[in-house]
């Protein structure tokens, strides 16, 4: 027996280091981390993940474009990404007669390389805790209102110092823990970024919609980008006379390979979690917000695929507008199953039981009860404001109409909106899905919480179909040249028009009707937030809090783990070529590989050349992109996902579900040497075996 304990003990010690870690730590104070990250096998210091003194490994990352990441793999300014992060820039090179999501694109020199205008990569340069510079003259008897004013003041003169030198730097004070503490973040931002890479979609989007979020992957999910500067290494505007950026860091990539168990490091820019929220924040997402807009974008997923699949110029225009309906649509879903497998609602109101017992004679004392209570108030109007935003302000046209209003002063600005919405616009898909937005509006959402202006078109045309025929046959806007002849003095027909008159009147109900009660609450639940967060944190003294995402920089350790979705199921953390083969059918897009990945495992040799691979790391939106890194600093793979069971993770992170999918990056350079024959960018790359 004492034998059997003895093992026992040894066994929990040697799967301790295995353990998932939650958390999205600020990299500035990685050094509060860095023994425990060390314990589970990290081998470089804390000023090697960050420094304002030396290169660190933050010099190698960057924000990409406004929500995803990426990292600089050469002393040449050469990005690695993912190819949904690139996708909307190779789709606007793509036509039907160089279809560059079909066939893929691959630079072979410098000129070859793409510019973008509008894309731009964000360098960190340093984060500081600026609390106390923030908060300086203020003091608790303000208002809410009063300490924003401060706040908001402190804060501009803190960002116009930070960018006084110029040379492309933005600053931002960002509120972490709810506004208990202030960073600066300082950006040195490249606005001259050009495609030099990406795979065909069959291998950067291979299972499309149906493996979305899902595993076991096999997704070549990356692109390849070159930050370009002026001839001093500064951000500029795109030349002919810029050159390669030279970066401070560049990640050195690992041919080594993983394993289960090793060690991994996440270096991104997550979006946006609410960890620590209260149980009815919760029980809306899951039980209202969730249900509801899922239903509203599978009606327009619907429509948008079945012209898909009849048009090839149709899918070139949507496949990227279907890939930003689909990816929330699909994550939603997950979201709201893990919610309620991990009961956690009962769970967080289980906290909040103890938390207020605890909190009796305190300054905390009925905190919860009055945040849950002021959220119970919010809802009916933040549930009518999502309806807005997910059904007439989703109707392209109206959007187009307010935008053409909005430059109808300015003849370029309007003819560069006409030519961007003309170019990806198909009226068919547009007209149906009003038909059915608007038909599920007046059944879903409440009559009280409807506009007047729809409860009388629906009554003057009888049907959502007939109301969308009248609109579309009868608007200006769906006519390019028509839209090209308006001038300034012609505001008066755009007034009149009915989509512009749809537009403004749904607009003029959200601003007048719901937003006023949306925004009264919000400063009360801030503080409210602001409060409970501190009051957890003196609940718990002995708990390490990491503060929600923001999409600043943030370091997330683990290691590789598959995983259990459920009963007598266990999916393994790696998966292979063979699996593509596996999937491969060439009567769906979305599984019709390229003819020359088959000839390649017809030939022997690559069946377990590895494709993507499984993680712990605590992982979010915005980490899209984010460097994978092994316990030597070194790059091992491409974060793009979390499995599909464990996307509760912006709310409640359960070690045992919640993975994050990664490219391995093996994978990547057997796609440049075998897919793309661009061989000649390892010359600028640093491998370690």
């Amino acid at each position: 027996m004492k034998r059997k304990l003895l093992f026992l003990a040894l066994f929990l010690t040697a799967i301790q280091p295995l353990m998932a870690d939650e958390g999205m730590w600020l990299p500035a104070l990685i050094s509060q981390r860095i023994a425990d990250m060390q314990a589970k096998g990290f081998k470089l210091s804390a000023e090697d993940v960050y420094s304002v003194n030396q290169a660190s490994l933050k010099d190698a990352v960057v924000l990409f474009g406004g929500g995803c990441t990426g990292e600089i793999v050469s002393d040449e300014g050469l990005l690695f990404t993912n190819h949904h992060c690139g996708y909307s820039y190779i789709q606007r090179h793509s036509s039907v007669e160089h279809d560059y999501l079909k066939d893929g694109f691959w630079a072979m020199n410098r000129k070859e390389e793409l510019p973008n205008p509008g894309l731009s990569v964000s360098f960190l340069e340093r984060m500081e805790d600026v609390t106390g510079q923030v908060l300086k003259g203020y003091d608790s008897s303000m208002s809410e209102a009063q300490r924003d004013s401060v706040v908001r003041a402190n804060s501009a003169v803190l960002t116009r110092a930070a960018t006084a030198e110029g040379k492309g730097l933005r600053a931002s004070v960002e509120a972490l823990y709810y506004g208990n503490q202030y960073f600066l973040f300082v950006f040195r931002v490249y606005r001259d970024v050009r495609l030099v890479g990406a795979p065909p979609s069959s291998i950067g989007k291979f299972g499309g919609d149906t493996d979305n979020w899902m595993w076991p992957r096999h997704t070549g999910d990356f692109s390849i980008f070159r930050v370009y500067a002026d001839k001093d290494n500064n951000p500029a505007d795109y030349s002919e006379d810029n050159v390669p950026y030279r970066p401070k860091k560049s990640f050195k990539i690992s041919r080594a390979g993983v394993k289960e168990g090793d060690f991994t490091f996440v270096y991104g820019c997550p979006g946006s979690t609410k960890e620590y929220a209260v149980s009815e924040d919760v029980r809306y997402v899951s039980e209202l917000s969730d249900p509801q807009k899922i239903a509203l974008r599978t009606l327009r997923l619907d429509n948008i695929k079945k012209y898909m699949d009849q048009s090839q110029a149709v899918r070139i225009q949507y496949s990227s507008k279907a890939a930003n309906v689909s990816n929330a649509w699909k994550k939603w879903q997950g979201e709201a199953k893990g919610i309620d497998k991990n009961k956690t609602v009962a769970v967080k109101r289980d906290y909040e039981r103890r938390f207020a017992e605890w909190a009796k004679g305190t300054r905390y004392e009925g905190l919860v009860e009055r945040l849950n209570g002021l959220f119970e108030r919010r809802h009916p109007y933040y549930l009518a404001y999502e309806y807005y935003s997910e059904t007439a302000r989703a109707i392209e046209l109206l959007s187009f109409a307010s935008n053409i209003r909005n430059t109808l002063g300015n003849a370029q600005a309007k003819a560069n909106a006409a030519e961007s919405f003309f170019k990806d616009y198909f009226r068919p898909i547009d007209e149906e899905n009003f038909a059915a937005l608007m038909d599920a509006f007046g059944k879903n959402l409440p009559e009280e919480f409807q506009p007047e202006y729809y409860k009388t078109k629906m009554a003057q045309f009888g049907s959502a179909e007939a109301w969308a025929s009248y609109v579309f046959d009868n608007t200006l806007f769906i006519d390019k040249d028509k839209v090209l002849a308006l001038k300034e003095s012609d505001e008066g027909i755009v007034l009149t028009d009915p989509a512009f008159e749809m537009y403004n009147a749904f607009y003029r109900w959200y601003y007048d009707d719901l937003r006023p009660i949306i925004n009264e609450l919000s400063p009360e639940i801030e503080l409210a937030y602001r409060d409970y967060m501190q009051g957890q944190m003196d609940f718990e003294k002995d708990k390490t809090f990491y503060p929600d995402a923001n999409l600043t920089l943030r370091v997330a350790y683990g290691h590789v783990e598959g995983y259990t979705p459920s009963d007598g199921v266990y999916y393994y953390p790696v998966s292979t070529l063979k699996g593509i083969i596996e999937k491969d059918d060439p009567n769906i897009f979305d599984y019709d590989i390229p003819q020359r990945l088959r000839d390649i495992y017809a030939e022997g040799g690559h069946e377990d050349q590895p494709v993507c691979f499984l993680a712990t790391n605590h992982t979010s939106g915005g980490n899209s992109g984010s460097p994978v890194i092994n316990a030597d600093g070194n790059l091992i793979g491409i974060n793009f996902d979390r499995v599909w069971e464990g996307t509760m993770s912006d709310i409640v992170f359960d070690p045992e579900i919640c993975r994050n999918i990664s490219l391995d990056i093996r994978y990547l350079l057997f796609c440049i040497e075998h897919i793309g024959g661009a061989t000649y960018l390892f010359d600028e790359m640093e491998f370690v075996d």
